[in-house]
């Protein structure tokens, strides 16, 4: 019974000293965080453009996609909180749901590069060699084009939609993560416990995502948060050009295509300015993230 209980003692130890490690660095990693206002800020903004594209049923003020013509590209009232389009539909409305869209573009197309991106970096820093060779040349192949011209170009031959833009921005934006992923592998697969693990025959795919991968994740989450800003504002240009989101489905970038007209520019100003705000807003929120987060993963830098 004495043994049983040193033993459970023990155990318990153990698992004490592998678990406060982990929980410190989140701990601080939070409270670092919690020190960037600015990226508090944009956490806040973003949450509520974020709260507002989700519970756009409620608070919109009429369905967004219906046709009024009598109602045509009027100004703000208290029955149409920002006036009305070209085809009298309500901009307050349309901005909400096209939120929906504009953030699910830039969350959507971010996870597809970001798991394509982590996957191949891994592999190639790991197991080097011819494969990494292979990968690394593909990633200069795609960031030898242009990145809109390519998207552009691609858009137009699948044809424009929410799902084709997803599509291109997700299998084009991999590189940039795959290069930083086998940067830290190379540096990693060196490191004393990733020795140890293949001593005791710890297979190789257990060594990458269990042991690798979560010290090579906080970098990963930095990018993917400029990326996302960056996807955002890519899906903003392809529906003002007309190659993105198709009406009557709204975004934010294809209900800046009024503001083509310097008429509108002039002397209707809530036809653009609201979905221009929002996109603003969403970038720059986060960006400000993107931000702290880089500041709170870093425990050595200064500030």
């Amino acid at each position: 019974m004495v043994t049983s209980s040193a033993s459970t003692t023990h155990g318990s130890s153990v698992d004490a000293l592998r678990i406060t490690p982990a929980i410190r660095r989140r701990a601080g990693v939070w409270q670092r965080f919690r020190r960037h206002r600015i990226a508090l800020v944009g956490a806040l903004i973003l949450l509520i453009l974020t709260a507002g594209a989700v519970a756009a049923p409620v608070i919109a003020t009429s369905d967004p996609d219906k046709v009024d013509i009598s109602q045509y590209r009027k100004g703000p009232t208290v029955s149409h909180l920002l006036g009305t389009d070209s085809s009298g539909r309500d901009v307050f409305s349309r901005l909400l749901y096209a939120g929906r869209i504009s953030l699910s573009v830039g969350l959507v197309a971010v996870a597809i590069y970001t798991v394509i991106g982590v996957v191949l970096g891994a592999f190639s820093g790991f197991y080097g060699g011819w494969l990494d060779a292979i990968i690394m040349r593909l990633a200069d192949v795609v960031l030898s084009f242009p990145a809109l011209i390519l998207i552009i170009t691609v858009v137009a031959v699948l044809g424009p939609s929410i799902y084709n833009i997803m599509l291109v921005i997700g299998l084009l934006g991999w590189p940039a993560i795959a290069r930083i992923v086998r940067a830290l592998f190379l540096s990693l697969r060196e490191r004393e416990f990733i020795l140890a693990s293949r001593t005791v025959g710890v297979s190789n795919g257990r060594i990458i995502f269990r042991h690798m991968l979560p010290n090579a994740i906080a970098p990963v989450i930095v990018a993917a948060t400029f990326g996302m800003a960056n996807a955002i504002l890519l899906e903003a240009g392809l529906s003002f050009l007309g190659l993105g989101v198709q009406p009557p489905t709204p975004s934010w970038g294809n209900m800046l295509t009024d503001a083509q007209s310097l008429t509108v520019l002039e002397s209707l100003p809530w036809l653009w300015i609201p979905p221009g705000t929002m996109i603003a807003l969403a970038v720059l929120s986060i960006n400000f993230i993107g931000d702290g987060l880089r500041d709170a993963f870093d425990p050595y830098l200064v500030r």
